[in-house]
């Protein structure tokens, strides 16, 4: 079978390296743990980029986004001016499965916490989750590099960390142990609430742009989404023949991506369920039983960009693709990339970071371009009405159809 359909690697446009970024030598040292990348993050700014670079090592790089590099090698912004953040290096003490910056926004701060009489304060700094093999949860000051706090509860593997994006500092965090849970990071890290879905180990989990639902997968092939306000499940998608290890919501909210060990990435409405787009990567299609077993084509990653119309994907074939969601059959750019284990776009979409099994890190120049004025009027008001509400307009058939991206 064939990884691509109907055409060779070699006529596909190739991405390009920026940069790449290797473990220490001394990360040898640290046998008690694997040298693997099972995680990247940027902060929301794009000034700061961490990734596990395996042995219980954290590195945290300075990025200077004016010219997507890091900041050693050019120091200086757009206009001339230098740049002072500082990267530094984090022994966590044991193996880091997972990542996530937080930063606080000053109106979204809860009004029900008291502020005069916490132990910790977060509100004014970037700080950084790093998730553990033991289920520990360390939070560390980005400014100093100190460890705050340690969140104690899970009681497994950290498989996936992250910060709600309307800056309350809410963090929310997928284990082995089948469980979510909520820390708000404004009343002390306090735990807030545990959710237990069907699967017994959670892989990975998205925040929707609104904060106001959140989409957890794993091992059960089943994707859930849940009411953050309630806690309740509101959707379960079937449709993946194997386990489900990645998930992440446009930047509109109006899709969510999901990858699976059955070879592929799908894209939903998270509104009523519906499969928008489908991209495989093996072909002929497998049959469902194949798919659900060792197939060897593995997704391991998905990630969408900030352009609302490519997504990336990582699989065990050894490449990493760039997809345009119009586009559900051949890749618009690929790179081989052995042995890749997870992928993120950094916050303005130009840069996608690709991690493997060796704690190396590429940074690849993504598709970019100016995109035609509908998508943008499209993206403005999917933030705000969700597919339900599209189908009451008073528009054109044809108008709602391209609203909820089934115009293809």
């Amino acid at each position: 079978m064939a990884s691509f359909h109907g055409v060779e690697p070699g006529e596909i446009v190739k991405a390009k390296v920026i940069e790449e970024l290797s473990p220490p030598s001394s990360n040898r040292n640290y046998l008690k743990a694997g040298c693997e990348t099972w995680d990247c993050a940027w902060d929301p700014n794009g000034s700061y980029f961490a990734w596990s670079c395996g042995s219980r090592i954290v590195k945290i790089v300075p990025w200077n986004p004016a010219k997507n590099t890091t900041v050693t090698r050019d120091v200086h912004d757009h206009e001339g001016k230098p740049l002072t953040h500082q990267g530094f290096t984090i022994d966590a003490g044991e193996l880091v499965w997972a990542l996530s910056f937080g930063s606080a926004v000053a109106d979204m701060k809860p009004h029900t916490v008291n502020l005069n009489f916490r132990r910790f304060h977060f509100s004014h700094d970037l700080i950084l989750a790093t998730g553990l093999h033991s289920g520990r949860i360390r939070i560390w000051d980005v400014n100093s590099g100190k460890l705050m706090v340690e969140l104690l509860d899970h009681k497994s593997v950290i498989r996936d960390l992250r910060f709600a994006p309307n800056g309350s500092l809410v963090l929310a965090s997928a284990s082995r142990d089948g469980t979510v849970k909520f820390w708000d990071m404004n009343d002390d890290g306090n735990m807030s609430k545990t959710l237990r879905g069907n699967s017994d180990w959670i892989y990975n989990l998205a925040w929707s742009p609104d904060a106001k639902t959140i989409a957890t997968v794993g091992n059960s092939r089943s994707v859930l989404l849940w009411d953050v306000t309630t806690y309740r499940q509101i959707r379960k998608f079937d449709g993946h023949h194997h386990d489900v290890v990645s998930v992440d919501f446009s930047p509109d909210g109006a899709l969510m991506a999901t990858a699976s060990y059955d070879t592929r990435v799908i894209v939903w409405d998270p509104h009523t369920g519906d499969i928008i787009f489908v991209f495989g990567h093996l072909f002929p299609s497998p049959s469902p039983i194949f798919a659900g077993g060792a197939n060897g084509n593995y997704v391991r990653g998905v990630s969408f960009s900030h352009d609302g119309t490519h997504i990336a994907s990582v699989c065990d074939d050894g490449y990493t693709r760039f997809w345009r969601i119009t586009n559900e059959k051949v890749p618009e750019q690929i790179l081989p990339v052995a042995n890749a284990l997870c992928c993120t776009f950094s916050p303005d979409g130009s840069v996608l970071t690709v991690g493997d099994r060796d704690g190396r890190v590429k940074f690849m120049s993504a598709p970019m371009q100016v995109e035609r004025l509908q998508h943008l009027c499209r993206m403005s008001l999917r933030r705000l009405v969700p597919s339900s509400k599209v189908d009451k307009l008073f528009i054109p058939l044809r108008l709602k159809e391209f609203l909820k991206y089934r115009d293809n």
